[in-house]
């Protein structure tokens, strides 16, 4: 089945050129370009993308000088912040493979995922690093070094913030490292079409998490995949130089919703995720993008700073705009600046995008990946005009999308509900060490996804719900996003999630899990009334469970796997 071009935007190449380079090019390039060009804003402290590099330079021969090698695994344990990028950098420069670990895993969690990457070096914050300390020697690590936040101000500002550095014993320091070291990369062969760069580990919704490999040559195909698809450039290589082609009579300043080194972002999607290394810094080094970096959320610090830095840019999954449209006060701020908020890891709730296009200027787009392919599959045009709510948008360049019957494999017509696979150059390797898990979701060159959804005619893509998420109730299938927008638009309600509850005469029993707004009142009938009328028969949701705050993962996905562990518990 040919890729369907009807909704493709006007003047964009159907194909890239994608250079032979290393993940680490990127920020050799932007910074031979405009060295001088804030690349990271972090608590009042700014690099430039000539220091960033610098930095990581350093970091590189440091590594190097403790028997760091090519293809050895460095896992960064750390929050969003300066030393994350110096580090992530730094290990790729010497062709070492990146693989992130998460801070809000529990030490059980970390030590599957140390002793499955085999890593030998660790990274961590010291606010962090004690809470996993015991699990490290019963792991292959050598050698641990370790940061703090308070590394990142001067003398003069620090009785302003609220965080100290703590001791970490027997690690090594950082900030040391870095001032003894100077900015000189070992000279390090690097095969992008057969080299590892990542090392990043799935969820784990159904069990314990894998490993994904994805070579350079995946990473950087991805990360121009989605740098270029809100310039619709071409990449020319001029003097070893990346260079945006774009159409004659095209004024990239004005006919493009953004441009190189001229816009500011605002970075808080986690870094540690495959949404945040990819999307949210290697294309924002890509783009020569100032970064305005926050290592947590928080809502009203986030609207604010759109206005303080001018921020142009901006984007998460679902759990970062919830909280803020729902502050009473978000219409008074001035949001008509953005011109591009990114949506993705979860489906976003109309409610939620509508208000969200009530105040951006710009577009709202919705995009859909997965780990397996690098970060992104697919995405919205970007223009109002072409978006399509409730859709993740078509296949960006060079990928192929379609649905399949998740039983046979057969090919299905568009309107037809079934399993998204995807192909294209950010598809992985494959699992670390399994080569069985491989062959089961890496079939002829697509990649089987486990998501359920559908395309219509034009080419769009509608996600409704994980194969693992399904509900089979009286043997019909009930697929809970469905559901879950229509408890969405409950007015009490900020957040929800529906599971399937073993029940042995009717198989599942749909069950709603909810999250209330703050100050919001609403009875366990009420949210049975309010959806159950609204649903076919077999749909109904048979009980409500109201929860604080629902569980979610570091990249904002509700994590249904604890909400069913719950359930058959009780």
């Amino acid at each position: 089945m040919a890729k369907n071009f009807n909704a493709w935007p006007e003047g964009w190449p159907k194909s890239l050129n994608y250079p032979d380079i290393p993940v680490h090019g990127f920020l050799d390039q932007t910074a031979d370009r405009v060295p001088n060009r804030i690349a990271m804003i972090f608590g009042g402290m700014e690099l430039t993308y000539g220091e960033l590099r610098a930095l990581s330079e350093r970091f590189a021969a440091a590594l190097a000088s403790l028997g760091v090698e090519k293809g050895d695994r460095v896992a960064i344990h750390l929050p969003n912040c300066p030393q994350f990028a110096v580090a992530y950098y730094g290990a790729l420069k010497i062709g070492a493979v990146f693989t992130p670990l998460s801070p809000l895993l529990a030490p059980r969690e970390a030590s599957h995922q140390l002793n499955d990457s085999g890593a030998e070096t660790l990274i961590s914050l010291d606010l962090l690093y004690p809470a996993i300390s015991n699990i490290v020697p019963d792991t292959g690590i050598k050698r641990v070094v370790t940061t703090s936040i308070a590394d990142c101000y001067n003398a003069i500002i620090a009785p302003l913030k609220p965080l100290g550095k703590t001791e970490v014993p027997d690690t090594i320091d950082m900030p040391t490292l870095l001032k003894e070291h100077e900015p000189e990369v070992p000279d390090v062969s690097i095969d992008p079409t057969k080299d590892l760069v990542h090392l990043a580990y799935t969820g784990g919704t159904t069990g314990l998490s894998k490993g994904v490999a994805l070579t350079h040559a995946n990473v950087v195909a991805n990360v121009l995949q989605f740098g270029n698809w809100f310039t619709g450039a071409q990449i020319e290589v001029v003097d070893g130089k990346l260079t945006s082609v774009f159409p004659p009579g095209v004024d990239p300043e004005k006919d493009r919703i953004t441009g190189r080194d001229r816009e500011t972002s605002l970075v808080v999607v986690p870094w540690f995720h495959a949404m945040g290394t990819v999307g949210y810094l290697n294309a924002q080094v890509l783009g020569g993008n100032t970064m305005v970096v926050f290592p947590r959320f928080e809502p009203r610090e986030f609207l604010e700073a759109v206005g303080k830095y001018k921020a142009t840019l901006l984007g998460g999954a679902p759990q970062l705009y919830i909280p803020l449209v729902s502050l009473p006060d978000f219409k008074s701020y001035d949001l008509s600046g953005i011109k591009m908020a990114g949506s993705g890891a979860a489906p976003l709730a109309m409610p939620v995008l509508d208000k969200m296009l009530d105040a951006f200027s710009g577009v709202v787009i919705e995009a859909y990946g997965l780990s397996e392919c690098t970060m992104g599959a697919t995405s919205n045009p970007p223009d109002r005009s072409s978006t399509r709510p409730g859709s993740v948008g078509i296949p960006v360049y060079d990928t192929e999308c379609k649905v399949v019957d998740a039983e046979t494999g057969e090919d299905l017509p568009p309107g037809s509900v079934g399993e998204i696979c995807i192909k294209g150059p950010q598809v992985m390797q494959g699992y670390w060490n399994k080569p069985e898990e491989t062959a089961a979701v890496l079939r002829d060159g697509w990649l089987h996804t486990g998501d359920i959804g559908r395309e219509d005619e034009d080419g769009y893509f509608y996600i409704t719900d994980r194969k693992k998420d399904l509900i089979i109730y009286k043997g019909y299938n009930v697929y809970p996003r469905e559901i879950e927008e229509v408890i969405f638009e409950h007015t009490a309600v900020q957040q929800c999630a529906v599971v399937g509850r073993p029940d042995i005469e009717v198989g599942e029993a749909p069950v709603a899990f909810v999250e209330l707004r703050q100050g919001a009142e609403a009875t366990r009938e009420e949210i049975l009334e309010h959806t159950n009328s609204q649903i076919a028969h077999y749909k109904k949701i048979r009980d409500v469970v109201f929860l604080d705050q629902l569980p979610v993962s570091g990249a904002g996905k509700v994590l249904k796997k604890e909400l069913r562990e719950r359930l058959n518990q009780e």
